[in-house]
């Protein structure tokens, strides 16, 4: 066998170690593109920003406010020098989440990632809910990820890839007094994706959910401080999230650092929910 003389053994350990600080400076989505449900404010506001820093083209979902999303289309394309685009939609009707599948195909030609963020609460007791408040958040946060997903399923299994991440809550994990909509939805959210996860993995195409605790959001802000308090002294780390925290997870679960990763719910709460 030659011996390698120990200065070229030198110089090739450090060419690798240059190699691998260079792969982990490189941007973790480069060339990407991704669909994020509900990102014109809050987690899905949050996670587009995450995503255009690290390279993604962004494809996001508005309700309402024309205005701020063309704005936020241009903030993030200027400040990262990535595609962005915005469409208004309804991801609780199955026809239009079709229709959005089907023109985001037709923008970008790819999609590699798609995050179900889409999200309501109608928070009372059920002695007191009514059918119309279950219905609404059931169709917002849990039929919107089932439309979604069927809408980009031939998709996925074309390119026989995909990360699918639906953005859960510890909620669905522990219930709450006064939510029991939004908890049924969001324990729902991480049935389906373990179901999602088994049927396609074979094909290379993963599905993760991630559960935010208390993370600090325009909602949040509204609340009192004394019930702001009263949630962080219950949370280990003793502060609340922010959107980046989550941002940050689903970045993870998005990227090739993820690629053995499939059909599990990441909690990302501070510690509130240990498991």
């Amino acid at each position: 066998m030659r011996k390698i003389p120990y200065i070229d053994l030198i110089g090739k350990i450090s060419l690798a170690a240059q190699k691998r600080e260079f792969d982990y400076l490189r941007p973790m989505l480069n060339g990407k593109t991704a669909l994020i449900t509900g990102a014109s404010r809050g987690i899905g506001k949050g996670i587009a920003e995450v995503f255009a820093k690290n390279g993604c083209n962004i494809a996001f979902t508005f309700a309402s406010s024309v205005e701020k999303a063309r704005a936020f289309e241009a903030e993030l394309s200027s400040a990262y020098g990535v595609k962005v685009k915005g469409y208004q939609s309804n991801a609780a009707d199955f026809k239009a989440s079709e229709e959005l599948a089907n023109a985001v195909i037709a923008e970008f030609g790819k999609v590699d990632i798609l995050i179900n963020n889409a999200g309501i609460t109608r928070d009372t007791l059920l002695m007191r809910m009514t059918e119309e408040q279950w219905d609404e958040v059931m169709n917002t946060n849990l039929k919107s990820a089932f439309n979604l997903t069927k809408a980009f399923l031939r998709h996925f299994l074309g390119n026989k890839a995909g990360s699918i991440i639906n953005m859960t809550s510890i909620v669905g994990l522990t219930g709450n007094a006064g939510q029991a909509n939004y908890a049924a939805s969001k324990a729902g959210m991480i049935g389906l994706t373990k179901s999602v996860a088994k049927e396609l993995g074979s094909r290379n195409v993963r599905c993760n959910a991630v559960a935010p605790g208390f993370i600090e959001t325009e909602m949040t802000e509204a609340l009192n401080e004394d019930v702001k308090k009263s949630w962080i002294d219950t949370i280990p780390l003793k502060r609340g999230g922010t959107t980046e925290d989550v941002a940050n997870a689903c970045l993870f679960l998005a990227s090739d650092m993820s690629t053995y990763v499939t059909g599990q719910t990441l909690n990302v709460c501070g510690g509130m929910v240990m498991q």
